[in-house]
């Protein structure tokens, strides 16, 4: 009995002494700017304890020892080491930059890529590098020298600008802001001109390549773009920053931050103006960004974010691509642009667009446990705008001489307007309208994670959300006539419409989506491991109120659902504190787009409710390398895209329509992408990536008999698309940069970059027999330079960025459809932008 009792004392004092021995450390992580850093890693030294900081650049981490020293670094800067003690244990660490480190990983959808951990390929652009960069470039521009990534102005108007991603469209690339998806509910799009000024306030910018770490159910193909914007800033401060820019750009905005305040509130906001001509002909635009996040503190256990950004735009367009003898037989050149002109004297567009959308969103945070902890966010937003046209009789060709001032000059709107007034109570036969394509979006995503051990982490979620559509004509500029005389809505067809009311079509898609995810993570030592699965259910319903009576029940449609789900999982071994490999593997199917289902713009029933869901399987090799003057990665990669949508419409015997579904059209996306930095000296940083595509559609589709249902033979299919390349894309990228300090306030880069094997797009179903492979665009190279000093004024750090882009002044072709003979003389292109600059000022207060 003795000696139990003595054995019980020792078994006491040793679970006394290691549980008095414990010391909770908390913290924060920031960088120069105080901005917080989600996913630093934080370990105390000598041991494999260590914890990931949140989404504000919080940890929490349990200590077996009552001191020690923490190691808390970051990519991208110096790694900084801590002491704590059981007296000192509440700190903030803050991280300078470190240019020699390779810029990778900040937040995917509150899930953390971190390098040398997570089994996926990745870039990231922070604040710094994109405030240096961008100048007057179209947001996306900015990923230009990121392999697999091909990004251009498009038609130039602002914010028009367009990315592929590994050959793959923004259809087929999610785009996350914050976490919060924002591709389009109905087709998957992303329109960067809702989000222009969004580089004002952007903390950081990830791509991640292929599979991606986001843990949502967002299945994308060529992979995912995460957009991490400000939060509060800890202490009190902000900036004017004024910039101008050729073809009359100007832009001016504030920021400021009250820092965390004594009652625990954090406030942060920013807007900005901007304005100009445009440097393509008829692009005039104007622009008003807002931001403003209120942080609320409660306690250790809870906290509340509320943030709020849109951008208010309206820009001139140019929509219709043209020939290349077109372009070179105007006076114009490559800013020619046929959809313009004056009308009594004031600039007119025949194309233009023009959106306001702003994202609302609430984040609560909540520390469950030291092991758990939930993070949920409410959103909403509200579209609203469109994009302008023409409709009634077409007097707007950019080859009728009639209505055209000059050879391939503006349009002749006064004339349009005689000819309008002359026809007096017969009302108008050519008006300008608006495609109006507003929408209300909300949604809830919530994430749950929680440590099982010291080793394995499971990670589960939710993500509902809810989506409205809507769409109608509005009539805009009845240009001189007095009415506008429509037909198309069956409850008024007499209608004798005005400015401000709706023509032609008037029709609602209701989508509703819930998903689900859980993974689990597992990380000891070398090895680090995920696996996740995800499902998710779509829902389609259309409004359609032009073609059917407001009495019909059939105004409104069947509801249809889709589900999708998937699963991934990848490794990542370090073999030392230099080399490193990883792998992923994945298959996902994805749910048809609202227009797979809906095939007919004028029907709630000519659906195709067996529509089948796209099939994709991807999978990747890597392997990095970290030291103290280099870093490089390759990665190799194969997606395979099976069952692309592809649909036949026909007739019935009963005179109904119907629509039969094709299988098997399918492409497959490989390649090899290196990219590295090299960090020659102190003051010398080289930087380079090259991405070598092989894209192409795997196989031909012959003699698909679609039957009717009486089965009579309706039409026999045919694609000819095998070993054809797939366009809109360049295949083979290469960039190289030299950063270097002329002295510790100024900074001079100089950007290369090499775009080739860009092949015109074509839409695969007009292959119907067989032909040549798409037209193949010249490649072209293109050199861009900035400048950044940073200086004091009076008391204020200054700074002014200088910026040329396409240094020697290039023509290329940067987008390109494919022609009827899939050459050079019958592709209608759009010209990439020539010489451009910018300077901007920015003082700190």
């Amino acid at each position: 009995m003795k000696n139990f009792k003595n054995l019980l004392f020792v078994a006491l004092f040793f679970v006394t002494a290691t549980v008095l021995g414990q010391t909770k450390i908390t913290g924060k992580v920031l960088d120069q700017s105080n901005q917080p850093l989600p996913g630093a890693s934080v370990l105390v030294k000598g041991t494999s304890n260590g914890t990931s900081t949140d989404f504000d650049g919080k940890f929490s981490l349990n200590s077996k020892t009552s001191s020690g020293t923490l190691v808390v670094s970051f990519i991208g800067y110096q790694t900084k080491e801590v002491a704590f003690s059981s007296t000192n244990n509440s700190f903030n660490v803050q991280l300078l930059e470190d240019a020699s480190a390779l810029d990778e990983i900040v937040i995917v959808s509150n899930s953390f890529a971190i390098d040398r951990k997570t089994p996926v390929a990745v870039s990231t652009v922070k604040a710094a590098e994109i405030e240096l960069k961008l100048g007057t470039q179209e947001f996306p521009e900015i990923l230009k020298s990121t392999p697999g990534v091909y990004a251009t102005k498009a038609g130039g108007g602002y914010g028009d600008g367009r990315i592929n991603l590994r050959g793959f469209n923004s259809e087929n690339v999610a785009v996350m802001i914050n976490g919060v998806p924002v591709n389009d509910m109905e087709n998957g799009r992303v329109y960067w001109s809702n989000w222009a000024g969004l580089g004002d306030v952007t903390s950081a910018m990830q791509v991640q390549r292929g599979l991606g770490a986001s843990k949502v159910a967002v299945p994308s193909i060529g992979g995912t773009i995460n957009i991490l914007t400000n939060t509060s800033d800890v202490e009190e401060g902000g900036n004017f920053g004024y910039a101008l820019a050729n073809d009359g750009y100007q832009k001016y905005g504030l920021t400021y931050s009250t820092g965390l305040m004594d009652n625990g509130v954090a406030v942060s906001i920013s807007a900005a103006h901007t304005s100009g001509e445009g440097y393509v002909d008829g692009t005039p635009f104007t622009g008003f960004n807002y931001f403003i996040n209120v942080t609320k503190e409660f306690n250790d256990e809870h906290k509340l974010s509320f943030t709020a950004f849109g951008a208010k735009q309206r820009h001139g367009q140019r929509q219709n691509r043209h020939r290349i003898a077109t372009f070179r037989a105007s006076e114009r050149g490559r800013k020619y642009n046929s959809d313009w002109g004056y009308k009594n004297g004031q600039l007119t567009n025949s194309e233009d667009n023009f959106y306001h959308k702003p994202q609302i969103s609430l984040n609560h945070y909540w520390n469950v446990s030291d092991r758990t902890f939930i993070s949920t966010a409410a959103y909403v937003s509200f579209g609203d705008g469109g994009g302008g046209g023409f409709t009634g009789v077409n007097k707007f060709r950019f080859d009728d001489p009639n209505y055209r001032i000059g050879n391939f000059g503006t349009i002749d709107f006064d004339k349009i307007v005689d000819e309008n007034i002359a026809l007096g109570t017969n009302g108008s036969e050519s008006i300008l309208r608006a495609s109006r394509n507003n929408h209300n979006w909300y949604g809830v995503l919530s994430t749950l994670k929680t440590e099982l051990n010291d080793n394995l982490t499971f990670l589960t979620g939710l993500d509902y959300r809810g989506y409205k559509g809507i769409h109608y004509t509005e009539l805009t500029d009845l240009l001189g006539g007095q009415y506008f005389a429509d037909d198309s809505d069956i409850n008024n067809p007499t209608k004798l419409a005005q400015v401000g009311d709706k023509i032609s079509y008037d029709n609602d898609g209701l989508v509703g989506w819930l998903g689900g995810f859980a993974q689990i993570e597992y990380a000891k030592d070398n090895i680090s491991a995920f696996l996740s699965a995800n499902l998710s259910t779509t829902s389609y319903q259309r409004v359609d109120r032009f073609n059917y009576l407001d009495s019909d029940p059939g105004q409104t449609s069947e509801k249809f659902s889709f589900t999708g789900y998937g699963s991934k999982g990848g490794l990542n071994y370090n073999i030392d504190d230099n080399h490193g490999v990883f792998g992923n593997i994945g298959y996902f199917e994805r749910a048809p787009f609202f227009n797979a289902v809906f095939v007919d713009f004028n029907s709630n029933t000519n659906t195709n409710e067996d529509a089948p869901n796209q099939k994709i399987t991807s999978y990747e090799l890597g392997y990095t390398y970290r030291s103290a003057k280099l870093t490089g990665n390759v990665n190799i990669y194969r997606t395979n895209w099976n069952d692309r949508t592809e649909t036949i419409g026909f007739q019935q015997p009963d005179g109904t329509r119907a629509t039969a579904n094709v299988l098997g059209v399918n492409a497959i996306h490989q390649g090899i992408e290196v990219d590295f930095v090299y960090r020659a000296t102190d003051r010398l940083r080289l930087t380079g990536m090259a991405s070598l595509g092989d894209w192409r559609w795997a196989n031909d589709i012959e003699d698909v008999q679609i039957f009717d249902d009486q089965n009579n033979l309706v039409e026999t299919v045919d694609l000819f698309i095998k070993d054809v390349h797939v366009g809109d894309a360049a295949q083979t990228t290469f960039a190289l940069g030299v950063n270097y300090d002329l002295t510790p306030e100024t900074i001079f880069t100089l950007d290369y970059n090499h775009f080739a094997d860009l092949y015109a797009d074509y839409d695969p179903s007009d292959r119907g027999t067989p032909g040549p492979d798409a037209w193949k665009v010249p490649s072209y190279n293109t050199f861009d330079t900035a400048l950044r000093h940073r200086f004091k004024f009076g008391n204020f750090d200054t700074s002014i960025i200088a910026r040329l882009n396409n240094i020697f002044d290039t023509t290329y072709i940067a987008d390109a459809q494919d022609g009827r003979d899939s050459n050079a003389a019958t592709a209608n292109v759009y010209y990439g932008f020539g010489r451009t600059f910018s300077v901007g000022a920015k003082i700190n207060f």
